[in-house]
């Protein structure tokens, strides 16, 4: 199977500080909340062959026409507040402090040690609107651009980073991947205005990492991901985006 929707039995779980209580999963199937839309895996080797770019800074990111997933890793309360609730939110989120969001599947295993690293235990994939994820990218600056515009730090809303992408196994890339970290107007419109559904994927990287050890990357499943094509051309040009050719990167296909 190179391509599947994963759709059931995840989110009954029970809250728990210990994630180690979480059962692993028997099939790959994710649990969405009710009326939320099918967050969909595809074969890592096939994805690195005919979908993703090599180099270059790009967002690989699952998207549709009105959606896209993002990734954050949190603590267990956190994260259970944020799928019981489908917001941010809760006595141990802060909405004072800046949240970072990542677009890509593999990014967020890098950066969270496949969800093993110390108050990142519990993965969540996060879909918002589009329109709300083009005005994050429209308020982003990096900080050469920040620089070159004399702005303090104080004024900006969205931090924008390009840092080296990294393979399953933690290898570096000459791609290069985004983060965007959110604070202000722009993490309240996130943590609640513009999320479509939050999911618990912890079980699925769980089960995945296991196959990467025990099988290697020839069967890894990982977010279906593809280029996500940013509809502002001035807004491309703001974070320095980099271009493929157009006929891979209109659809999702």
């Amino acid at each position: 199977m190179a391509c599947a929707s994963v759709i059931d039995n995840i989110n009954t779980h029970t809250e728990s500080n210990s994630d180690e209580e979480l059962p692993e999963p028997t099939e790959q199937t994710i649990g969405l909340p009710k009326g939320g839309k099918e967050w969909e895996v595809e074969l890592y080797v096939k994805q690195t062959q005919e979908h993703w770019p090599t180099y270059g800074n790009h967002i690989l990111a699952q998207f549709d026409d009105d959606s896209i997933v993002v990734y954050q890793a949190y603590e267990p309360m956190i994260a259970q507040f944020a799928v019981d609730n489908q917001r941010f939110g809760g006595p141990y989120f802060s909405y004072s402090r800046m949240s970072w969001i990542k677009t890509n599947f593999l990014w967020m295993m890098y950066r969270s040690g496949w969800g093993a690293k110390k108050n990142q235990t519990r993965i969540l994939a996060v879909r918002i609107s589009r329109s709300g994820f083009e005005e994050i990218l429209a308020s982003a600056y990096t900080a050469k651009l920040q620089k070159s515009r004399n702005i303090t730090t104080d004024k900006i809303n969205v931090r924008l980073q390009w840092d080296p992408d990294h393979g399953p196994n933690y290898n570096k890339l000459s791609r290069r991947a985004i983060q965007l970290g959110l604070k202000g107007e722009i993490l309240q419109k996130y943590g609640s205005e513009w999320i479509v559904s939050i999911t618990d994927i912890t079980k699925f990287v769980r089960q995945q990492r296991k196959v990467l050890d025990t099988e290697g990357v020839g069967q890894l499943m990982t977010a279906r991901e593809r280029v996500y094509p940013v509809s502002n051309t001035a807004v491309s040009q703001r974070i320095q985006l980099d271009f493929q050719e157009l006929a891979t990167v209109v659809g999702f296909t």
